[in-house]
Formats: structure tokens, sequence, C-alpha cells
């Protein structure tokens, strides 16, 4: 029975420790957990281990014995800095836009003119936004405390305020547009409002169906165990076409909203988040195909039969 031996080096090649009689089948994420006994502020969620000083950082489910490593294996720290769990993370994402946005309905004072503070817009449409852009944080914040099954444990501190002000500030821009005194109605008027809110709801309701099905779904690390399904649900169809459909009904939701108000902004925000979401749906599908050999050959990542 071989035993490894593990050498651990900072960024300039200066050891941080030695581990003897490490198991073979001991995993990446072992190792980290034997590093955090050493240097109990790098947690192991904190650490990024690699078999190159510049590397891609090695999964934490990778075993020991299958790395192209002899016996003795040296491997590369990197400290990546304060993390924050990915419910918390979604949190701080979700719950600034929601309030945000409402600021700016209620129109609360040095956001307009003095004599616009706490007046209401005499459009429904002002009021529909408000109610729509509300309802899918609420639902968001709903699914990330309920129903989100996350598989990656946390996120760095530079990226969460990153992404929390794309969130925020995108929500403040449309915001300001939309619940401006100035601000006028769609050019089609009612047809334009109503048949966006209806693809509003719509998607909404289909995204809400497919994480439903997502959480019945089991993962290991970031690896799925089993191929999403449509079920009975109507709104679970689109798996047929596409790996992930909860980013299709996401832009879909967005599409609608600017299509409803009629806001630059807000179309701006749906061309950005499609590009996102296609480039994380694309690596979900290659997932699902390199990991299930009898994964559907009809299913795209995003957009079906095209993307």
């Amino acid at each position: 029975y071989v035993f490894f031996e593990v050498e651990i080096l900072d960024c300039k090649k200066l050891q941080l420790c030695f581990l003897d009689k490490v198991e073979p089948n001991a995993t990446v994420g072992e190792i980290k957990s034997l590093l955090h006994k050493y240097y109990p502020k790098w947690y192991p969620a904190r650490q990024s281990l690699t078999l190159h000083p510049y590397g891609k950082s090695l999964r934490d489910d990778e075993v020991l014995e299958n790395l192209p490593v002899g016996t003795t294996a040296t491997m590369y720290f990197q400290d990546l800095g304060p993390q924050l769990g990915w419910t918390m993370v979604f949190l701080c994402e979700s719950i600034g836009p929601l309030f945000l946005y409402l600021m700016f309905y209620f129109r609360l004072p040095n956001i307009y003119l003095h004599k616009d503070n706490f007046t209401a817009s005499p459009f429904k449409v002002v009021k529909l936004a408000c109610l729509c852009h509300s309802f899918y944080y609420i639902k968001r914040l709903f699914e990330i405390i309920f129903i989100h099954r996350f598989s990656h444990g946390t996120m760095g501190l530079q990226t969460i305020m990153r992404n929390c002000l794309y969130y925020w500030g995108f929500a403040a821009w449309l915001a300001y547009y939309i619940n401006h005194p100035l601000y006028t109605p769609p050019l089609y008027g009612k047809l334009q409002i109503y048949s966006a809110l209806v693809m509003f709801v719509l998607c909404e309701s289909g995204s809400f169906s497919v994480h439903l099905v997502l959480n019945q779904l089991g993962c290991n690390g970031s690896r799925p165990k089993s191929i999403p399904y449509p079920t009975k649900n109507p709104f679970t169809w689109l798996f047929f076409f596409v790996s992930c459909p909860n980013y299709t009904y996401e832009v879909g939701t967005w599409v609608s909203f600017s299509i409803m108000t009629q806001c630059v902004p807000a179309a701006l925000f749906v061309v950005l988040g499609f590009v996102q979401r296609a480039v994380w749906a694309r690596e979900k599908h290659d997932l699902y195909t390199g990991e299930f050999i009898s994964y559907p050959e009809l299913r795209s990542a995003i957009v079906p039969l095209f993307l």
C-alpha cells in the first residue's frame, strides 16, 4: 500500500507545508482541510490549489491518485480572499434591486424635482411595471431560501461586490426612467403592455416550474447525478429542447418587461443578461453531455435548436 506525499507551495514557490502519508484516495477537498489545520485563517473555501503556478484550480472532488502526479505531488496555493455562501450572495443581489426600485416608484425626496416628491404616475403601465419587478425579486428571494440547491459553496467578496453593482445599478437605472414624471407609455398602448404582461407571467411560471424540477436532482459537488427531464407540467416541456430552460425563461421574463415598459436600460439589461446566461448554459450543457453518454441529442444550451 503506497502513501502519497504532498508539498504545498505559495505563489513565490515557498513551502507552506509538507504532508506525508496521505491516502491515495484522498480528495483535493481533504487536502485543503489538512492545510487548514496548519493555517486556520485559510478555510477550505478560501483556498485554490493547482498543479502549476498559474494552472487551473483543482476541483474539491478530484482524487489524488487520479491526478497527473507521482507519489510525491507538488501543489500551488492561492488565497481566494474572504468568501460568502451562495445563499447570502443571492440574497445580497436580490434585496437591493427590490428596495431600490420601490424608492423610485414612490419618488422619495432627492430623486426627482422637489414638486414630484411622493407623487404617483398617472399611467397604469408604471404600476404594472412596479408589480412585475417586485414580484420577480420576491419570487427570487423565496426560491433562494426554499428551493435552490447551490452546487458551489462560496463566492469571493470582490465578485459579490461586482455582481451587486450590476444588479443594483441596473435596477436604479431602469427605475429612474420608468418612474420619471416625464415617462411616456409604450407606443402601441394596451396591446403592447398586456401582451408583454401575459408573456411575463408565463415566463415566471415556467421559471418556477423548472426550478422545482431541478430541486429534485442531486449533485456531487458541481457534478449532476442525473439528467433533468420534463414532467407532466407543460412549463417543463422546454427540457425537450434546451438544457437550461430556467435561463431561457429568465431571459423571456426580462424581454417581456422591456417590451412592456419600452425602456432602453431594461433592453440593455436583457442583452447583457442573455450573453452571461448563454455562457452559463453552454458550460452546464457541456457538463451534462460530458457526464452522461445517453444525454438527449436534440437539446441545445439555452435557445431551442440554435444555441
